[in-house]
């Protein structure tokens, strides 16, 4: 099957892997709001973290960065940022890993499940239908949890169109690491070379060109000129710009 985009054609496609936050769920609300949850909860136990850490969440006011840590970054990930401040303070390694452990279960205790719902993007449902009805196969990879990225896809009735999905594995794989999307591939049971990869920052570009992925599209929703894509092979600003032919 041919896709066409941006003027590039990518043919004999037979699957597609999307990311999650920022590619079909509109989550920077949530995202930015539970970051400034963390910080605040971290800086009641341990006073002077709050400022600096919510910097390299990637929190300035109310806007996220798109490829800072809070955006991109898995939740261990944030965890160990967390607890290097907290031992910035001198504070042990063991006890301020627990410190930053407790504030996150902390602040997921503070979002009810519907405030944790963010929205998928407009259009991306027909899209998704669209894709599933002519027979792609298609498959999200995030770097949220594995129980996080069901429950979106259960929330948004979303098992009809995914034969698989992916989230932080057991063993702890974190994008950009290939071996992550060869794992997806393998599942749909599709080379590397017959699929596209479709998301919002530079680790899934790299993480899908370095699988020996058909093509890498980059999406930024409304600015599709987003340079830190750069290295994607074509960049949309919507996600119904893929166009099957």
């Amino acid at each position: 099957m041919t896709i066409d985009c941006q003027g590039k054609q990518f043919n004999e496609i037979e699957g597609i892997v999307f990311d999650k936050d920022g590619t079909l769920a509109d989550s920077e609300q949530f995202l930015r709001e539970l970051g400034q949850k963390r910080a605040r909860l971290l800086d009641a136990k341990i006073p002077g973290v709050g400022d600096p850490l919510l910097m390299a969440f990637g929190i300035e006011q109310d806007d996220l960065n798109p490829v800072g840590l809070m955006a991109v970054g898995s939740r261990y990930e944030n965890e160990i940022a967390a607890a290097a401040y907290v031992a910035e303070t001198g504070r042990g390694w063991l006890e301020s890993i627990a410190i930053a452990q407790a504030a996150f279960t902390e602040a997921d205790a503070h979002f009810t499940s519907d405030a944790k719902t963010s929205p998928l993007f407009s259009g991306c449902l027909e899209q998704l239908q669209r894709l599933s009805e002519v027979g792609l196969k298609l498959a999200i990879l995030s770097a949220d949890t594995q129980a996080s990225v069901e429950a979106f896809i259960d929330r948004h009735e979303l098992s009809p169109y995914f034969q698989f999905a992916q989230g932080v594995t057991p063993e702890g794989l974190q994008k950009p690491d290939p071996r992550l999307y060869l794992r997806t591939c393998e599942q749909l049971q599709i080379e590397p070379r017959k699929t596209l990869m479709v998301g919002d920052a530079p680790g899934d570009i790299q993480m899908a060109k370095q699988a020996g992925c058909g093509g890498a599209i980059g999406i930024c929703w409304e600015n599709a000129a987003a340079s830190d894509l750069k290295e994607a092979d074509c960049t949309i600003g919507q996600l119904d710009e893929l166009k099957i032919s």
